[in-house]
């Protein structure tokens, strides 16, 4: 399989710019065969005219909408962000709040689904905050200060039973395949 269909997919899924090096590193291709088919893929989509573009900014990638569609984009999001939080997004959002720092890898596992589209929304709604571990390469969300703010309360530990929720070992064990955080820690 072509390198092209790979990077598509892992730029569609991604809520942020990768670099060629963290796209080789997954694809486990050279990043001079990354780039050149990043570079590819710009053109292609640019001369397609469609409603997603692909865009290069130094030597990072990302899939974004064409300009073309900016207003209508605009007020989506405008809307997106107005509008009272969907299930999906509240789930979300207190899985978060009660076990964050956590990966989008644990929180689509948790919650079953991929949760890209909820975790874009909650970012533009200023409600949790990306931070990028370099070691792990992954990124991990956890509530903002405006979400605490918003609740009226000083600490995310003043959130009813923050204590027993998020030290309860269920999630854990369900994360790593049925053991506790004593057993994994015992090995």
């Amino acid at each position: 399989m072509s390198v092209k269909p790979k990077i598509e997919s892992l730029l569609f899924i991604s809520a942020k710019p990768m670099s060629i090096k963290q796209l080789a590193e997954l694809i486990k291709k050279d990043k001079k065969e990354i780039e050149n088919a990043g570079e590819e893929l710009v053109e292609e989509y640019k001369n397609n005219k469609k409603g997603i573009q692909i865009i290069k900014n130094g030597s990072k990638l990302q899939m974004v909408s064409s300009s073309e569609n900016a207003k209508l984009i605009q007020e989506f999001i405008k809307d997106e962000t107005t509008g009272e939080l969907s299930r999906p997004s509240l789930e979300a959002l207190t899985i978060i709040a009660y076990r964050s720092p956590i990966s989008k890898i644990d929180l689509d596992r948790i919650r079953g689904v991929n949760c890209s589209l909820i975790l874009r929304n909650l970012l533009l709604r200023g409600l949790i905050e990306a931070k990028n571990d370099s070691k792990k390469q992954e990124t991990y969300y956890t509530v903002t200060f405006d979400f605490i703010r918003f609740l009226g309360i000083n600490d995310v530990r003043e959130l009813p039973d923050y204590e027993k929720l998020s030290k309860d070992d269920t999630l854990d064990r369900m994360l790593s395949g049925g053991q506790s955080s004593a057993e994994q820690k015992n090995k």
